[in-house]
């Protein structure tokens, strides 16, 4: 009996350290080209069409909607739609008062991904707008992001995922946490996909995509739209390219309970996602070798591997106990206790502080969440378990009230 569980227990535990391992060899690829522009540069040629769905967004559109008016492009190549829904506010006002274009949505809005469809369906018809570019409306925008968005269009690019920052990433450690998540897998993965031809992956805003891509629809039926539109385009052999120079400012929970309402609906979507898109995943990655594919499927994966691996360690605890006998390396390691945690914990605030400095941003602005990243990652275990068991099936909103953040220190 003994043996038939240490058996099952390494199989387990070769999934999850190739899984990880598959991460952690192809992130290496965000260091080829350091620092170097992946495209050229190029005179304004494309017409954008920039979509904001917002819903009780009243006290930050506006910020969005003047930086975006501030843009080094020009104004006739460019023209914002506001997509005020379910709003209880004045956002629809707000979005009036700043000189945008209200589209108001003529099917009911559960997810996003329902306003985006119906505003994609009726601005398709437009023969003047060559893309379009999604904003969450907390968003603040660097001046120069639809030029960068106009190179790599003009490089055949035909969807697009940008750099995302952060505009209150020293509010606390919750909001520190998110911007070092993003600042990895900006630099982990999207711009290591890139410098091995892979395709990045569409983290909820900044994100372009030309006309024609979404001229038969854009159809998503999970919380997690980007997500699932990304999981689409590797099924149709498109490549999100990751454009490090086009960059927005998001602005991230500050409260805990906010923080982990928002990602119990990533992971729920997520979840979905692999149900609905992973064996077709699996299947055209097999087929076509579509390297795309494999990297949604692992995506998609990742609520499963987490709680994988924290079952695997609560087995580790047991064996130790009970005096079972383990000969891998990593048993050995973990058999150590506090030192094990303590190295893991140290490695772990190295890359926060690396990706920090890369990104040009001091690291005493974030240090709560270097600090605290760890907790930040623990605390998604539960979410998993809960989410695998429950999965949430509604979008709530995220309260957004940060107006006060002056643009020109973020550039700066």
């Amino acid at each position: 009996m003994t043996s038939a569980v240490v058996i099952i227990y390494y199989i387990l535990f070769a999934y999850s350290f190739i899984y990880c391992m598959y991460f952690a060899i192809t992130g290496l690829f965000g260091f080829k080209n350091y620092h170097k522009s992946m495209f050229g540069r190029h005179k304004p040629k494309h017409k954008f069409g920039i979509i904001i769905a917002s819903r009780n967004e009243e006290q930050v559109i506006g910020a969005l909607i003047k930086s975006l008016q501030k843009q080094r492009y020009p104004e006739k190549l460019f023209e914002i739609f506001v997509v005020p829904n379910n709003c209880t506010d004045n956002t629809e006002q707000a979005a009036r008062d700043t000189g945008a274009t209200i589209i108001n949505c003529t099917v009911p809005v559960k997810q996003k991904g329902d306003a985006l469809e119906d505003t994609f369906k009726k601005l398709v018809k437009r023969d003047d707008l060559d893309a379009f570019i999604i904003f969450d409306a907390d968003n603040l925008v660097h001046p120069d992001f639809l030029a960068r968005m106009n190179d790599a269009l003009c490089e055949g690019v035909e969807v697009a995922q940008c750099f995302r920052d952060a505009k209150n990433m020293g509010d606390n450690w919750l909001t520190g946490s998110y911007t070092l998540f993003y600042f990895i897998q900006n630099f982990f993965f999207n711009r290591a996909r890139m410098n091995f031809s892979g395709s990045a992956a569409i983290n909820g805003t900044g994100f372009m995509v030309k006309k024609e891509i979404v001229k038969d629809g854009f159809h998503t039926v999970t919380l997690t739209e980007d997500s699932e539109f990304t999981g689409q385009c590797a099924l149709k052999g498109i490549q999100v390219a990751f454009v490090e120079d086009a960059i927005t400012y998001d602005e991230h929970p500050r409260s805990f309970w906010a923080s982990w309402k928002q990602r119990k609906r990533w992971t729920s979507g997520t979840l979905s996602c692999l149900k609905v898109y992973g064996r077709k995943l699996l299947k055209n990655f097999l087929k076509t070798g579509n390297i795309a594919c494999f990297d949604m499927y692992m995506m998609y994966s990742a609520p499963i591997v987490v709680v994988l691996g924290f079952f695997l360690a609560i087995a580790l605890i047991i064996f130790n106990l009970v005096g079972v006998e383990l000969f891998d390396f990593f048993s050995y390691l973990y058999a150590s206790g506090l030192v094990f945690f303590i190295v893991f914990y140290f490695i772990n605030v190295a890359m926060n502080i690396f990706v920090v400095k890369y990104n040009r941003k001091s690291p005493k602005n974030i240090l709560s969440g270097i600090i605290f990243f760890s907790l930040f990652i623990a605390t998604w275990i539960p979410i998993n378990i809960i989410c695998m068991i429950k999965k949430t099936d509604s979008w709530e909103q995220i309260k957004h009230d940060r107006s006060d953040v002056d643009l020109d220190k973020l550039v700066n």
